[in-house]
């Protein structure tokens, strides 16, 4: 799958993706929602363009050549063409590969996905964003060290959408001492704790910055402060509205 995912693709220049039609271009739908009486549009995570939004007209008649492809984390090679924001879908084609998500992994992967989609402009590539994508839904489904991949997905991204701050040096420039312990800004990056200065409820020690800057979470104590840094940081990225996927997670857990 990963190999198909790679492969070159026959299509236009990148800078015409915008007005022209493109062929068998590799990646997910990350949502999909009703259009219509008989068509969806889906937000599809493309290799080479980024974040695109499809019509799939006739979608959901049941002799739709479409039906049964268009649901997240299945691996598909789609064409599309059109001039506006919304292309329309030409073609869909399921390239395998990928084994099935279940429970936690399922509800991770779709975090990811509304991540990808509230922070991701359209037709903006990120390719190298994308094969972190690729990674996580492999590791979802073959690894049960679930919040360690998400960790790393998470820095990813916040690192290709230019989000990232610094982790091995404090906002100062000087290093990070793994033995000391630090304020974590958002946009700011680490300034180091002083007898008499007061926590704001961004205290995160230096061997957890230090972990999270080499993508190392075997440590659950790491892991579980780093999860805390990185929640305030996208949370202060995403605004006002919350994740409905952190939400229906909440929920789930007072059952």
């Amino acid at each position: 799958m990963t190999d198909a995912l790679e492969a070159p693709v026959k299509r236009a220049t990148r800078k015409r993706a915008a007005d022209v039609r493109v062929d068998h271009q590799p990646g997910f739908v990350l949502h999909g929602y009703p259009w219509r009486e008989t068509s969806l549009v889906v937000e599809f995570f493309s290799r080479d363009f980024g974040r695109v939004a499809l019509v799939a007209r006739g979608a959901k008649r049941p002799t739709s050549h479409f039906r049964g492809l268009l649901s997240p984390f299945n691996p598909l090679a789609v064409g599309w063409s059109g001039r506006n924001d919304i292309k329309m879908l030409v073609r869909a084609e399921w390239l395998g590969g990928m084994q099935p998500l279940r429970g936690d992994a399922l509800l991770a992967a779709f975090y990811a996905n509304e991540l990808l989609v509230r922070l991701l402009a359209r037709l903006d590539p990120h390719e190298r964003l994308f094969g972190s994508y690729v990674e996580l839904l492999q590791a979802l489904s073959h690894d049960a060290r679930h919040a360690a991949a998400l960790r790393v997905f998470e820095l990813d991204l916040l690192h290709d959408i230019g989000y990232a701050v610094p982790l091995d040096r404090c906002a100062d420039g000087e290093p990070i001492d793994a033995d000391a312990q630090y304020l974590f800004g958002v946009g700011q990056g680490a300034q180091r704790l002083e007898r008499g200065d007061a926590d704001d409820g961004s205290r995160v020690s230096g061997r957890t910055l230090l972990a999270m800057a080499g993508r190392r979470f075997d440590d659950e104590r790491v892991a579980a402060e780093a999860k805390g840094v990185l929640r305030r940081v996208i949370r202060y990225h995403l605004g006002a509205k919350p994740l409905n996927t952190r939400r229906i997670l909440q929920d789930l857990k007072q059952l």
